[in-house]
């Protein structure tokens, strides 16, 4: 585990020691922009790279300081002290979201998305789907295959559709949603392709752990929430298209 360890020290070492100051500035210059051909096809970039404009922290009014950029990239800080997911100030139904997610080692989180804010759910995954962040290898979530990286957790994918970059390397997912058809796709791999409300939609939600829970995926659209589990996660090139 990371969080007795110094957060920036242990987090970015790899990336600090493999390219100069000079290079991180030109990384960070790239990354978090949007191409003249993405701008006009409708692309809205969801992170500036320097602050956390347009993120809260989930049922507060503003970020909590575990929460935190850091070299071009949103971080989550266990250290800190504070706790909390964060998610976007806007709500969204028919979109494709792109992002890039990079994890410590054993750590874990998530990608939650149609998230309903509000006083009466303590958290995002109440109402929420959640795409899986994660070290496949090390960490303790990592027993059933429909946990693993970039599946639609525990709902559905096998382990031979999850296949995550080292850790402290990049990894890019894209949630697609349009009229409630859903589509994930990790690494390139697309993982998950279902039309929601279906017959087999149901089916997959009376098989998993959520089959009680009255609030959950009520609707296809909500905020979406990087997800606070108490390891170090850094989110980047966080962009999305209205469909």
């Amino acid at each position: 585990m990371l969080k007795n360890l110094p957060v920036i020290a242990v987090f970015f070492a790899g990336a600090l020691t493999a390219c100069s100051s000079a290079k991180v500035t030109t990384e960070n210059a790239v990354n978090n922009g949007l191409t003249k051909q993405e701008s006009k096809d409708g692309w809205v970039s969801l992170f500036d790279g320097k602050t956390t404009n347009g993120w809260h922290t989930y049922n507060s009014d503003g970020v909590s300081q575990n929460w935190k950029v850091v070299d071009g990239a949103l971080v989550m800080d266990p250290s800190s002290g504070a706790h909390g997911d964060i998610v976007t100030d806007k709500e969204y139904t028919d979109y494709e979201l792109s992002v890039e997610w990079r994890i410590s080692e054993a750590g874990n989180s998530g990608i939650i998305f149609n998230v309903k804010e509000d006083k009466a759910f303590s958290a995002t995954y109440n109402t929420g789907l959640e795409m899986q962040v994660l070290d496949n290898i090390k960490a303790g979530d990592n027993k059933k295959e429909n946990h693993l990286a970039g599946l639609l957790y525990d709902l559905s994918g096998t382990a031979d559709l999850s296949k995550p970059k080292p850790v402290g390397e990049w990894n890019q997912a894209r949630i697609v949603q349009k009229q409630g058809h859903l589509t994930l796709y990790f690494n390139g791999v697309k993982t998950f392709d279902m039309q929601q409300g279906t017959d087999e939609w149901k089916n997959l939600v009376a098989n998993s752990k959520f089959k009680d829970w009255k609030n959950f995926d009520l609707t296809p659209s909500g905020k979406i929430a990087f997800q606070d589990h108490g390891h170090e996660v850094a989110f980047r090139n966080i962009k999305i298209k209205s469909l």
